[in-house]
């Protein structure tokens, strides 16, 4: 069906008419090259009958081309069918390490050996295009936490800017316990059954002005449930001119504190060694139970204030070629 977004625009239809009748018509002085005296003799019944018929012609398209431009000022919309929208509720916020040891290769994605970030963006990026009916938000923290994207249903939009992340953009320490506050931050106002940061780190804390077990006690205060999960295999071989030899990439990382974090604020510590674990994480925080909430049902809206537009333009331009016609002839 057809609406209109400004139907008050409406009153301004018999706005010509109304000047019409409220202003004096301007006098028309016509200076002749030569005056004949007897003029009326040159003008034949048909020539009246042509002017009057122009005329007319002209009035209604000029009443046309204003009717036309009025409904185009009223913006007229056509409205869709009802489409629901499946909405659990939930908010969850993602807060991913771009610190300097993200740049590891010890994962291997199609037979070809990738870095950390690059695992994170490929696992994910599908984690996100799964989440629907929740609103996503983007934390990336190095030395310092930034919000990349506020609570959002648009997915495409958080699976993008996450996939234009890159290693060192925020640092090249890790300030876990900021981005947790940052989180805390962004969801304080949110709903509390349904506050949930998932945030993910291959090291430990070595930046930032929080503690991340002290910035837990605040998420847990304020409900945020945090899942962590540390990232990195535990073996890979390494080849130098002296040989090869088995070292530790994730010697660094600090999974004591990840587990703490997660208790204190009753979520889960994963491990994730390898492509396989990634994805069976992200599998179980899938299975997290949304918090019900009612089908949100809209309308879709397609503007149609064009049409009326161009045909009122075409009219206009169709009456100043026929008034420039006909006052030469």
């Amino acid at each position: 069906m057809i609406n209109f977004d400004w139907p008050w625009v409406a009153v301004l239809l018999p706005l010509p008419f109304i000047l019409r009748l409220l202003l004096r018509p301007v006098e028309v002085v016509n200076e002749a090259a030569l005056r004949v005296p007897f003029i009326n003799d040159f003008i034949t019944e048909s020539t009246i009958e042509h002017r009057v018929d122009v005329k007319r012609k002209l009035l209604w398209m000029a009443i046309i081309a204003w009717c036309c431009l009025v409904t185009a000022a009223m913006r007229p919309l056509w409205l869709g069918e009802f489409v629901e929208v499946p909405v659990s509720g939930r908010d969850l916020m993602l807060a991913v390490d771009l610190s300097g040891s993200m740049k590891e290769e010890d994962f291997v994605i199609n037979n070809r050996r990738v870095n950390r970030l690059v695992a994170t963006k490929i696992v994910a990026g599908e984690f996100i295009e799964r989440r629907i009916g929740d609103r996503l938000g983007l934390i990336l923290f190095g030395e310092q936490a930034y919000l990349q994207t506020p609570l959002t249903f648009d997915r495409i939009t958080v699976k993008t800017l996450l996939h234009e992340s890159v290693i060192g953009l925020a640092g090249q320490l890790t300030a876990i316990g900021d981005a947790i506050g940052l989180a805390v931050k962004r969801l304080r106002e949110q709903d509390e059954q349904s506050r949930v940061l998932v945030l993910l780190t291959d090291g430990a804390n070595t930046a930032g002005e929080v503690e991340p077990l002290a910035a837990a006690d605040i998420a847990a205060r304020e409900g945020l449930k945090i899942y962590t999960i540390g990232i990195g295999a535990d073996e890979m071989i390494v080849r130098t001119w002296i040989g090869s030899h088995s070292v530790n990439p994730s010697r660094d990382l600090d999974e004591k504190t990840l587990q703490a974090i997660a208790d204190k604020t009753g979520g889960r510590y994963f491990r994730a060694r390898d492509t396989e674990e990634f994805v069976k994480i992200y599998q179980l925080l899938d299975e997290l139970e949304p918090v019900e909430k009612d089908v949100q049902r809209f309308r879709p809206k397609t503007a149609l204030y064009y049409w009326p537009l161009a045909v009122a333009l075409c009219l206009m331009a169709t009456l100043l070629l026929m008034r420039v016609y006909t006052r030469d002839t």
